[in-house]
């Protein structure tokens, strides 16, 4: 199966178009040559009229080009109608996107008022209730019509009305039906977006794009890939537009890294006709990073004249890592094989950091640039190596820098080396210092797209001028795709109408109490729409279960409910301690 046209040369995959509203009064077009579209979601009360209507010129101010905003209930899809009327009123036609998850009726009211409809197959029209079923043919099929019976009218209205549909596939909110046939799978996402898509296509509707959304980078790419490779597999017609999204990717840079590794890696291959950075911050500061982030791919992709005859050296719909032979590159550090990815910085880096550090800390560096024993080739070019060095693309090499990496790795692989390889960010240190959002963005890109493909042993940070953050950077990478766990991990939402507490500020609360817990991850989820799914690899979830209540969980298992909001961090920290994952803060600090 194909998911590109090359993972090695920078073209955007041909999308059908959508429309989405009146191009022409403030409506955009997803696909076609059409630039990528930026989005973004309010965070209040869907009832709350003004608050809406003004959280929504925010975003209108700042760039954003459309906006979500949830409908749990029929009565929110109604009061739709007067926040898209003032909207209007106030000469903004920016489309408006109804978030629908439970109720097939809200989605039927919405779509009167507003351009989009986004639905999750996970939970429209279908139950989660983790309950272990075997679905025959004959049964699968007649859940597949009940099904059908529900959305059907949905396609028919949207048809009618001339909306858009976005068929929104969730890694926390697969169905029962889904779970017990596909499992928890990236194959189980896709085959839940394709059977609403297949119920659209019947009824002759196609303006509808897809999404594949985890708070895991690694999941979400696979997610996407494998999408784009079974819509290529269906036929040339079945060539709709995706909307990129690492859900629940938390605040400040973490929240950035992942959704740079997930979206940024995707839109480097081509894929992605709209997006959304979902951070646990004003929602304005999302269209920041989208711009900033889209701004970067350019500038890290190209469209080679000729094309490497090369396979890959990866499985890109499955996550395997790259195998290397095991290699000293300093005193008691190794590196290949089995050994975590580890952290190398240039001379005058260690020389300023070096001296700061304490015996214990987690974040140092691992090994000198200049002292490795390292060989840099071209990739184009023939080389040898010989056991025992590290290999990398060597510097000023006329390819951006992801092509380079997945070349050598191909090439190592052709010609049986097992040489650990070491990933730069870029192949060229730039003449200027980069703004440190940027050299975030950008490391996080090249890096994090190799490292979620399997390649890498060893990575080195060169755009981020500061030489402390530098160092952060290239730990807070590993941590977010999965390679390293140097401290507290935190799945976030970002936020909306369904959310039953203060979303930033818990998240500070918890984080304050917490984030000492060296490997230990938490979920924080405003409400319960994907909050058991996506937290089904955190050790600990705090969940809003109504209005002042919360519900804790131990991975995706309700332990305690309905405890005050006001005594729920303690309760959390309590929980932690029950299993054995606490320690004191001044503990861990000399641990």
């Amino acid at each position: 199966m194909r998911y590109c046209d090359s993972p090695y040369s920078f073209q955007r995959r041909c999308a059908r178009r959508v429309f989405v509203g009146n191009p022409e009064e403030g409506g955009v077009v997803m696909g076609g040559e059409h630039s990528v579209v930026m989005q973004s979601m309010l965070t209040c009360d869907t009832m709350d009229t003004e608050e809406c209507v003004r959280q929504t010129l925010d975003l209108v101010a700042v760039g954003c080009q459309m906006v979500r905003i949830t409908a749990p209930t029929v009565k929110d899809a109604a009061n739709l109608r007067n926040i898209v009327e003032v909207l209007r009123s106030r000469d903004c036609h920016v489309p408006i996107v109804a978030d629908i998850h439970f109720k097939p009726e809200a989605a039927m009211e919405a779509a009167k008022w507003v351009e989009v409809i986004r639905i999750n197959p996970g939970n429209y029209a279908d139950s989660k209730k983790f309950a272990i079923k075997e679905y025959n043919d004959e049964q699968y099929a007649a859940e597949l019509a009940r099904i059908e019976e529900r959305f059907a009218p949905l396609v028919q209205l949207c048809k009618q009305l001339g909306r858009a549909i976005r068929i929104g596939t969730n890694h926390g909110s697969l169905s029962d039906r889904i779970m017990n046939r596909f499992g928890d799978t990236p194959l189980g996402m896709v085959e839940s977006a394709l059977e609403f898509a297949r119920i659209a296509r019947k009824h002759d509707y196609h303006n509808f794009k897809f999404s594949m959304k985890s708070s895991n980078p690694k999941v979400m790419i696979e997610c996407y890939r494998l999408l784009a490779a079974r819509l290529e597999q269906e036929g040339p017609d079945w060539n709709y537009p995706l909307h990129l999204g690492v859900t629940e990717a938390g605040e400040g840079e973490d929240g950035r890294i992942k959704s740079a590794i997930g979206i940024g890696s995707l839109l480097c291959d081509g894929l992605g006709d709209t997006i959304r950075v979902s951070l646990t911050e004003d929602s304005p500061r999302e269209i920041e990073v989208c711009r900033d982030l889209l701004e970067q791919i350019p500038l890290l992709t190209r469209k080679l004249s000729t094309l490497p005859a090369i396979p890959v050296s990866f499985d890109p719909f499955s996550y395997e890592r790259h195998f290397t032979e095991e290699v000293e590159i300093a005193a008691g550090v190794r590196c290949g094989n089995a050994q975590t990815v580890r952290v190398v910085v240039p001379r005058p880096v260690y020389e300023k950091v070096a001296p700061k550090l304490g015996a214990k800390t987690d974040v140092k560096p691992e090994a000198i640039y200049e002292e490795l024993k390292l060989i840099e080739v071209d990739p184009l070019e023939d080389f040898t190596l010989s056991p025992g060095v590290m290999v990398a693309v060597r510097d000023g090499v006329d390819l951006p820098t992801i092509t380079a990496y997945r070349l050598l790795a191909s090439r190592l692989k052709i010609l049986g080396f097992r040489n650990p390889i070491l990933l730069k960010d870029c192949l060229e240190i730039p003449s200027e210092p980069l703004e440190s959002k940027v050299a975030l963005l950008r490391a996080s890109v090249v890096v994090g797209a190799l490292l979620a493909d399997g390649i890498g042993d060893a990575i080195l940070i060169r755009g981020e001028p500061g030489a402390g953050a530098s160092l952060r950077l290239a730990y807070n990478i590993l941590q977010a795709v999965g390679c390293r766990s140097f401290k507290t991990d935190y799945v976030a939402c970002p936020s909306c109408g369904r959310t039953l507490f203060n979303l930033q500020t818990v998240t500070a609360r918890i984080k304050a109490r917490t984030q000492h817990l060296k490997g230990v991850k938490i979920a924080i989820m405003g409400c319960i729409v994907n909050g058991p799914g996506e937290m089904a690899d955190a050790d600990f979830g705090y969940v809003g279960g109504a209005p002042g209540k919360i519900n804790l969980y131990v991975g995706k298992t309700p332990i305690k409910f309905n405890i005050a909001e006001s005594e729920a961090v303690d309760r959390l920290v309590d929980l932690i301690r029950e299993h054995g994952k606490w320690v004191e803060p001044a503990e861990a600090e000399v641990s």
